[in-house]
């Protein structure tokens, strides 16, 4: 064979793999080189505490984009795949992301190690009434940890064994020492958020979200449930004419005037129940189940959490 058309074979053949490459990257590995064991992650917020916890010791896929609702997000055909991929899936169960446990549970029968960051982190349950989710979520574990720094420390130490016993070629030194200086900065986090809280009043210590999100930032910070204008715990529900005529009588039995509403959803039905009260109150939206994109006020867990503590306070002891 002539030594050019064999030589211009050659280079058609190399153009081909790499556009096969560069094409199927995601879905079937080709990443570029980089050959670092991949650890998949539901939620965002999982997503950057797992980061911390890691480092460069792994590839960290987070499959949920900033400003999404967890309930909600669905997954497509390539995200699938990375989840039969991961050597390790890290989500937060308890019914959360309700799009997609099915592929986690396909994920696990392939015998990829799944862990369920929010079932090992001592879930509380939703209660009956006034004080927490509806009849129907009565005694069913609340999947909403995270707003509780301390059952995230928790949480990130499970989920730094986690990777050193079901991750190969990890560090196990390094990971323990990320995990170390990430359990100092949310012992940080909680001593400060304390201190903020602290200023609001007994009698102000009450809160009213769009749904069912505060029930463990209120057990650990001294805070009262009074409802949701959503009475559930997750977004995908909707409130009838009776549930808004019986929060705002709870919000003026307690003389709420305030209610917290989620960045990442719309406020129209605050603002509803802002009507029903004669339009006497304050909606004040809070990053309460996704971060946001970096420098938009929730880049990060910490970040997220400080801002809320911050509007929160503020709002409670504002005259």
């Amino acid at each position: 064979m002539n030594v050019r058309v064999q030589t211009a074979r050659i280079r058609a053949l190399l153009l081909t793999l790499v556009s096969f490459c560069v094409v199927g990257a995601t879905a079937s590995g080709c990443s570029g080189g980089d050959d670092r064991p991949r650890i998949v992650v539901t939620t965002n917020i999982l997503g950057d505490i797992t980061r911390e916890i890691v480092g460069e010791e792994a590839d960290v896929s987070v499959l949920m984009k900033p400003n999404a609702d967890p309930h909600s997000f669905g997954l497509s055909a390539v995200q699938a795949a990375e989840l039969e991929n991961a050597d390790l899936v890290v989500y937060n169960g308890l019914g959360l992301e309700e799009n997609v446990l099915r592929h986690v549970e396909a994920a696990r029968g392939s015998g990829v190690a799944t862990f369920a960051a929010g079932e090992a982190a001592d879930p509380l349950t939703f209660h009956t009434g006034d004080e927490g989710g509806s009849a129907e979520e009565a005694g069913e574990p609340d999947p909403h940890f995270w707003t509780d720094p301390d059952r995230v420390r928790k949480a990130a130490g499970l989920i730094a064994r986690q990777v050193v016993e079901h991750v190969d070629g990890v560090s196990e030194k390094t990971v323990r020492a990320n995990a170390e200086h990430y359990d100092g900065q949310l012992a940080d986090l909680t001593a400060w958020m304390e201190k903020s809280f602290a200023a609001v009043p007994a009698d102000r210590r009450a809160l009213v979200t769009n749904h069912h999100v505060f029930g463990y930032l209120a057990d650990r910070f001294g805070f009262r449930v009074i409802g949701a204008v959503i009475p559930s715990g997750t977004t995908l529900a909707s409130p009838s004419s009776a549930d808004l005529r019986s929060l705002t009588r709870a919000m003026e039995k307690a003389g709420v005037r305030t209610v917290f509403a989620d960045s990442s959803q719309p406020t129209r039905l605050a603002e509803v129940l802002r009507e029903e009260t004669g339009g006497d109150v304050d909606v004040v939206p809070l990053y309460s189940e996704s971060l946001t994109e970096k420098g938009e006020g929730a880049g990060t867990y910490l970040e997220m959490m400080r801002a809320n503590t911050a509007a929160m306070a503020g709002s409670l002891t504002r005259d």
